[in-house]
């Protein structure tokens, strides 16, 4: 691969033209290169940050999970699916975007549709439990976490597609693109410095037949000259 070349004809107007590619190249593959290890950068952070958000989240849902097996085991499944199906809160998400590295990430927010704290509940508490309403509670709790864990999942992938594009593009530039322009500069320099040897080399053959004849011409006429003096 790092052997080959271009086909084109090696003249100097494409070594002017393949120099000046060979140029943006090299410029192209530095800013990619700049780009690749901001985003790694980046990657790494978002990473490190996912990985602790989700851990919380993670511990959070287990508590959501342990009070509602408590509500379970104290309540009816008839009461508890009962208490539940029809909540008083609605929740109206959002999604926005954010640019990071020319990749556009989604950003989730999220306002409640009731307002009084009331209205969180949509059950009495005659026929539940108090574990029910701690799971309820926790579940509120955790809802901002989950959708934040959400963006950051999502922006993670982006992440990656992007980063991995960038990657294949850096190693495109640098193992393929620039070394065939290297090759085939060197091979159209290579020609062109031998047909100017093969001119130069014409030119002297030509210079000594030029100054054979002139000498010969010179010889002649010296020889008529002696003749005609005799």
């Amino acid at each position: 691969m790092a052997d080959e070349r271009l086909n084109v004809n090696p003249t100097r107007m494409q070594l002017t033209r393949l120099k000046r590619r060979l140029a943006t190249a090299r410029r192209g593959h530095k800013l990619m290169k700049d780009k690749r290890d901001e985003l790694m950068k980046n990657f790494l952070e978002l990473a490190k940050e996912n990985a602790r958000l989700r851990s919380e989240v993670e511990e959070a849902l287990a508590v959501v999970y342990k009070d509602f097996e408590k509500a379970r085991a104290v309540m009816s499944s008839e009461v508890l699916e009962e208490s539940l199906m029809y909540p008083k809160q609605g929740v109206k998400l959002s999604v926005s975007r954010r640019n990071i590295m020319s990749v556009n990430v989604p950003v989730f927010d999220f306002t409640a549709a009731a307002e009084e704290r009331g209205n969180l509940l949509p059950y009495g508490f005659a026929r539940t439990s108090g574990e029910l309403d701690g799971a309820m509670a926790a579940v509120t709790a955790v809802f901002p976490d989950l959708l934040e864990l959400a963006a950051r999942e999502k922006e993670t992938q982006l992440l990656a597609a992007e980063l991995e594009k960038t990657r294949r593009r850096v190693n495109a530039l640098e193992y393929v693109m620039i070394p065939r322009l290297e090759n085939t500069i060197r091979y159209i320099q290579m020609k062109l410095d031998e047909n100017e040897r093969g001119s130069q080399t014409r030119l002297m053959k030509v210079k000594d037949m030029v100054l054979n004849d002139a000498h010969s011409y010179a010889e002649r006429l010296r020889e008529g000259e002696d003749v005609i003096g005799r």
